[in-house]
């Protein structure tokens, strides 16, 4: 999504409050937005947790900053400067974090963010924005832009299924209808999900899309707790089951006292076999690919 992301952020740069700040990164992708902002345009180097209290100074000042790294080493490394400088005063910086999940593959766990939105979401007025498709980043940006607190954005790799097109963004979006289990999946995996039951017809799976999160700053709309009532919900994230999108559910269905018949999750298991790959190879391993889906909801 960085070609889409870099689009984005140019056609904003007209902006004079917008400046950037890159922890070394975005090299063979971000030049365009380079070469628009100019001296707005910071590689402020391989000190994050320096970037994010920088980045809270200027929002302090009223600028509009916009930080760019690994995702682990935003919300993991530079955890304490995003909970005391920027979410404890509510200040307006766009965190953007690259490779969600296991994005990055081969370079292991240090590289891995399987944990992000979990612990991002215990903190005060952080808005969680987790693009599915390559066509969301745009709205996303823009969402992100007007937010007047803090926002991460997850981004990953757009996994649209031959065939589809992408509906409209939105927090929340119903990608297939079916009358078989609800399946609920958080940014990319959405996408994943969908392409499993794309030819299953009417009998198949509802597919939803979840882009927003937490739920107490987006909750389910009205049509998707309609949709539950004697079916088997199953929450797919890439993503540890604590913390994630799988638990706030399952609370929130327990206090709307949704009818369901049945409750699964399928989330990031770690690292099973003790050896590492590629992410469609930690995807496997978890259970997070097509085939592994079908088989559960068969």
């Amino acid at each position: 999504m960085r070609r889409e992301l870099c689009q984005a952020l140019v056609a904003r740069a007209a902006r004079p409050e917008l400046v950037f700040l890159t922890g070394d990164l975005g090299f063979g992708a971000l030049e365009p937005l380079r070469d628009a902002l100019g001296e707005r345009f910071l590689n402020a180097g391989i000190a994050e947790q320096n970037m994010i209290g920088v980045a809270a100074a200027l929002a302090s000042e009223g600028l509009e900053p916009w930080t760019y790294t690994i995702a682990p080493f935003c919300y993991a490394r530079a955890f304490e400067q995003i909970r005391n400088d920027v979410c404890l005063h509510r200040l307006p910086v766009r965190m953007l974090a690259n490779g969600g999940g296991y994005g990055y593959g081969v370079m292991g766990p240090t590289h891995h963010a399987l944990e992000d939105y979990g612990i991002l979401s215990t903190l005060p007025g952080l808005r969680i924005l987790v693009p599915a498709f390559d066509s969301d980043v745009g709205d996303v940006v823009a969402a992100a832009g007007a937010s007047p607190g803090p926002v991460y954005v997850r981004l990953g790799r757009g996994e649209l299924p031959a065939g589809c097109a992408a509906p409209a963004y939105a927090p929340w979006r119903r990608l297939r209808s079916g009358r078989g289990p609800v399946v609920v999946a958080v940014g990319p995996m959405a996408g994943i999900a969908w392409g499993a039951f794309a030819q299953d017809g009417e009998a198949g799976p509802e597919v939803w899309a979840v882009s927003e999160l937490p739920l107490a700053l987006s909750p389910p709309p009205q049509a998707f707790a309609d949709a539950l009532a004697g079916r088997t919900l199953c929450v797919v994230e890439e993503h540890v089951a604590q913390g994630g999108l799988g638990q706030a559910l399952a609370a929130w269905c327990l206090t709307s006292a949704a009818a369901l018949t049945g409750f699964r999750t399928v989330t990031a298991a770690g690292y099973p076999s003790g050896t590492y790959g590629s992410q469609g190879f930690h995807r496997r391993e978890s259970g997070l690919d097509a085939e592994a889906l079908r088989g559960l909801l068969a």
